[in-house]
């Protein structure tokens, strides 16, 4: 009877806007029913507000509510998706250890870089640790920032084998190959050889992997005809700096070995 009547008086509570929190308390006494009840109540919660919304994660992350703190977290990063807040989103479902949304949103932060040339919420993707083995898309992000910030150090050797990890170990999404087929273009014209014959080598099957499988398009439009144009640019620049690259390579190792 006792625990009846508590269960009934903090379900009350819940009710109220401002006195949830308190319903907390007397479910937590109520030791038969109580955590049970509190789970479902949590999860009619309305979260309007993220300051609430954090206030119902730390209840339920003191009671070790595994699920209904994945719950909230993946509420919050669709929330911030909506919002196109990218950064935030990617950090909840990453708490949330929700693999298939992390990848939904570095597909997102990728499509931006391409659209702009640059990362939005650096300091997280620069500090994801070991977080961005959530998913392989997550990987590919960070190890992708790592390439531009080894590059724009001007550590061109790690920057380049890096590059070539990423597509080798085919971590990298097959739609992104042309876009770091082109970053490897500055290090193939560096006046120091940069790739080594065999690197050059894989870039070469990479590219041509790549173009063998691109699809067949009908009659295409104007834009897509100019979009082909660019991209048949950008493989014949690709090929010529791959060969004159590669002649330099053998001629290089080649010396290295005669001396």
């Amino acid at each position: 009877m006792r625990e009846f009547l508590l269960l009934e008086y903090a379900s009350g509570l819940f009710a109220h806007p401002s006195l949830w929190q308190l319903g907390v308390d007397y479910f937590d006494y109520c030791p038969e029913l109580g955590r049970v009840s509190l789970e479902l109540h949590i999860e009619r919660i309305p979260l309007n507000t993220e300051q609430k919304a954090l206030k119902v994660l730390r209840i339920c992350e003191q009671r070790q509510m595994t699920e209904q703190v994945r719950s909230i977290c993946k509420i919050l990063a669709m929330k911030a998706v909506r919002n196109n807040r990218l950064g935030s989103a990617l950090s909840w479902s990453i708490r949330a250890k929700d693999a298939a949304f992390a990848t939904l949103v570095s597909d997102r932060f990728l499509r931006d870089y391409c659209e702009r040339g640059c990362f939005s919420d650096l300091d997280l993707i620069d500090n994801l640790g070991p977080a961005m083995m959530l998913s392989d898309r997550l990987t590919f992000l960070g190890k992708y920032r790592e390439f531009h910030r080894m590059y724009g150090e001007k550590r061109f050797a790690d920057a380049a084998s890096l590059l070539l990890s990423l597509m080798t170990s085919r971590i990298a999404p097959r739609s992104f190959w042309m876009t770091l087929l082109t970053d490897a273009l500055p290090l193939l014209e560096q006046k120091q050889v940069i790739f080594s014959a065999e690197q050059t080598y894989e870039l070469m099957r990479c590219l041509e992997d790549l173009t063998s499988r691109r699809p067949v398009h009908g009659e295409s439009d104007t834009e897509q005809l100019q979009d082909d144009d660019i991209e048949t640019t950008k493989v014949e620049m690709l090929r010529l700096s791959l060969a004159r690259n590669l002649a330099r390579a053998i001629i290089r190792e080649g010396s290295l070995e005669g001396s």
